[in-house]
Formats: structure tokens, C-alpha cells, sequence
């Protein structure tokens, strides 16, 4: 027999995910594509009220045509304007009227434990909701391209093939991240909706691309030696492990086995920090890079080119 108090408190948790259902189904899309290897599938989601649509990059990969279906039986065909694979995030604008935006969220008010709500076409199943808890925060998605999709928000609500690019909503309907990859049972993980994303959603709809600075180094995260940890004030460090032929960093006179202290004076600890100051305004620009190297700090100039496809 349940008590009272959990029966209220599962009309409580039915009314908030029935409400989100309510609120954000009639603005999320089947995303059908046909490409030169056939047909696909995925979700996206209305973003603004001139017809833009969100979904994931893989979603629409080598794509000739998309048709964007919704719930209440409006079908749309719709053309890429954007499509960035290392944040697996696509710009769509319908050719033709599509229902209301939804409301983006932020991410960064998300904690480990709040209920989100997963939106999108699994498998074929239209309008398809499930429901969850914010499992893990911060957690990191590889790309195709080498690259890293950082702050990615993992959860345990049901993700399947044909979510990605669908809605991962918070419990007032808001759009908080767009369902991307399946990692395991009960492992979803999502592209967060934050400052970051949203500055690349801009440059998808004016641009169509999103430019980047290219240094052309690779590396890893490692545990610091106590000298260099007394310096720097930082436990972990990003250590160089490759430097490509003829790039900016090896111009630099960047070698592998150097730890980069810091980029354009700002600390550089893991290998995301190095993405993220790698943006456009870094394009042929001289930047300062300081290394720990052979038991010294060692400054070098570098100036990145931008990051061709």
C-alpha cells in the first residue's frame, strides 16, 4: 500500500513531467534526412519563431533533403543554414510555418539531482517522453573530429537511437541541452544550452560555420610535479604530446613533453581550457604561451590560423 505522502509526492513528480510534455511536444520535430547512403532520422526542436530549428550535427550529416514533421501532423521541408560537428549542434530554418519557440534555458542553474525531461523520437516513435534526473555534470563527449564537447550533462532518462537532437527540458519546460549520444543504460548525455552554445547557434544562423583559432597541438592531462604545483597553484596541468609540422605551435617553437602553464595569460589546466581559448577573435592574432619545460618557465609567441575543416 503506498503512503500518503509518496502518493502525493508522485502526483507531484506525474503533474511537473505531464506539464513539461504539454509545453514543449507541440515544438519538437521527427527529423527525417535523405542523404547519398539513404534515409535517417533524429529530432530537433523550434528555437525561434521564424521557423529555426535546433538538432545535433550527426543528425544531419551529408544530407540533400530534411523534412521536419510535428505533432499536430505539420509537415515542413527544411534547409541547413549551419551544421558544426565539434559541438554537434545543426541550424535548420522549416520552409514553412512551424509552432511555437520553445524557451532556452541555462544550463549552468542545473545540480545533480534535479528532474529533466527528454523529449524526441526514439526509434521511430513519435512524440516519445521520458523522464530523469540530472545524473552528472561537466562530464566530456569525443567527436568524430578529434575534438572534445566539454560541460556535457549526463542523465538517466531513456535515450535511444533517433533522440538525438531532441529536448532535454527542465522542470518549468525550459530547453536546457539537446539529447546527443547514448553512452550505456541509463546513460544519456546532452549538449548543454549555455553561454558557450549559444554563442554558436549564433554563428550557424549569420554564418553557417563557426570559426576557430588552430595552434595544431595535442595533448593530454597530467598530474604535476611538486615544483611546477607550487608555482602555478594547480594539481593537474596540460602536457603536449604531439605538435603538427609547419603549425603555429610548432613555429612557436613548441616541443613535445611541454607543459602549458598558461595561454594569452590565462591558466591552462585541462585540455578543454585550450579549446575554449582557441575561439575567433584568437585568428592571426600573436598570443603569449607560457610552458614549463626542462625544470623552467619558458615563454614563446604564437599566432593561430583558423580551424579549417
Amino acid at each position: 500500500m503506498v503512503a500518503m505522502d509518496d502518493a502525493n509526492a508522485l502526483d507531484a513528480y506525474s503533474r511537473t513531467v505531464v506539464a513539461v510534455a504539454e509545453r514543449v511536444l507541440p515544438s519538437v520535430a521527427s527529423i527525417h534526412v535523405e542523404s547519398a547512403r539513404g534515409g535517417g532520422s533524429g529530432s530537433a526542436s523550434v528555437i525561434s519563431d521564424d521557423g529555426l530549428l535546433l538538432t545535433s550535427a550527426h543528425v544531419v550529416r551529408n544530407a540533400r533533403s530534411c523534412e521536419a514533421v510535428f505533432a499536430d501532423g505539420t509537415v515542413v521541408d527544411a534547409r541547413i543554414v549551419g551544421s558544426d560537428p565539434l559541438s554537434d549542434l545543426a541550424v535548420l530554418r522549416a520552409r514553412g510555418a512551424t509552432p511555437p519557440a520553445l524557451e532556452l534555458g541555462d544550463a549552468a542553474t542545473l545540480v545533480v539531482g534535479q528532474l529533466v525531461v527528454a523529449l524526441g523520437n526514439p526509434l521511430g516513435l513519435a512524440g516519445s517522453v521520458t523522464a530523469g534526473i540530472v545524473s552528472a555534470l561537466g562530464r566530456s563527449l569525443p567527436t568524430t573530429n578529434g575534438r572534445i564537447v566539454d560541460e556535457v550533462i549526463q542523465t538517466d532518462a531513456a535515450l535511444n537511437p533517433g533522440n538525438s537532437g531532441g529536448v532535454l527540458a527542465d522542470h518549468a519546460g525550459r530547453m536546457v541541452g539537446v539529447n546527443t549520444a547514448v553512452a550505456g543504460v541509463g546513460v544519456g548525455l546532452a549538449v548543454p544550452i549555455n553561454t558557450t552554445t549559444r554563442e554558436i547557434i549564433e554563428a550557424l544562423t549569420t554564418a553557417g560555420r563557426v570559426r576557430r583559432a588552430w595552434l595544431g597541438i595535442a595533448g593530454a592531462e597530467i598530474r604535476l610535479a611538486p615544483a611546477l604545483v607550487a608555482k602555478i597553484g594547480s594539481a593537474t596541468g596540460f602536457q603536449v604530446t604531439d605538435v603538427s609540422p609547419a603549425s603555429p605551435a610548432a613555429l612557436a617553437g613548441l616541443r613535445r613533453g611541454d607543459v602549458v602553464v598558461s595561454l594569452d595569460h590565462r591558466p591552462v589546466v585541462t585540455v578543454t581550457a585550450v579549446q575554449k581559448l582557441m575561439v575567433e577573435g584568437a585568428i592571426d592574432r600573436p598570443i603569449e604561451i607560457t610552458v614549463w619545460r626542462n625544470g623552467a618557465l619558458v615563454d614563446v609567441i604564437a599566432t593561430p590560423r583558423e580551424l579549417a575543416d
